[in-house]
């Protein structure tokens, strides 16, 4: 049986983060930005999560092992973003992100979250079958032209 819970992020968490967001593989796959960052980027992003107050970051763990990272980032109009990475890769494809995603979803409706949404890049196949079978639904495009690592994502929402 799968056992996956989440806690808040905490500081000593950092160390995964900056692994994470240097993985070019895992980057191919969210953000695309494949330059790499630097210690000072990582500490300002890391710290910018750790003081915000208005979402929810939390650490995905497997039997104790942390494996991963999920959000839910307050946007406009009462919706939350949520977003997912498995950063460590070999519990990639194994049902992790599906039981996460599925504790999250059950948390925003805890804490009365109404509406939630995300953004996956087109290519990312796997992700889109991922989210379906939370119960997200493809409901557009979103373009960033300005982007030259991601020009478009497809929105879901969770119906």
């Amino acid at each position: 049986m799968i056992k996956i819970s989440l806690r808040k992020i905490k500081l000593s968490d950092k160390r995964y983060f900056a692994k994470w967001w240097r993985d070019k593989e895992l980057l191919k796959l969210t953000s695309g930005r494949l330059g790499r960052i630097s210690n000072k980027e990582v500490d300002k992003y890391f710290q910018a999560i750790l003081e915000n107050k208005n979402d929810y970051n939390l650490i995905i763990i497997l039997n104790k092992k942390i494996i991963g990272h999920i959000s839910l980032v307050k946007r406009k109009n009462n919706w939350y973003e949520t977003q997912i990475v498995i950063g460590e890769k070999k519990y990639l494809g194994k049902g992790y992100g599906i039981k996460a995603i599925q504790s999250i979803i059950k948390k925003a409706k805890n804490l009365k979250i109404p509406k939630i949404y995300l953004e996956v890049r087109p290519t990312n196949i796997r992700a889109v079958k991922v989210y379906e079978k939370c119960g997200f639904k493809k409901s557009g495009i979103k373009k960033y032209p300005k982007n030259r690592y991601l020009s478009e994502t497809v929105i879901m929402k969770l119906k």
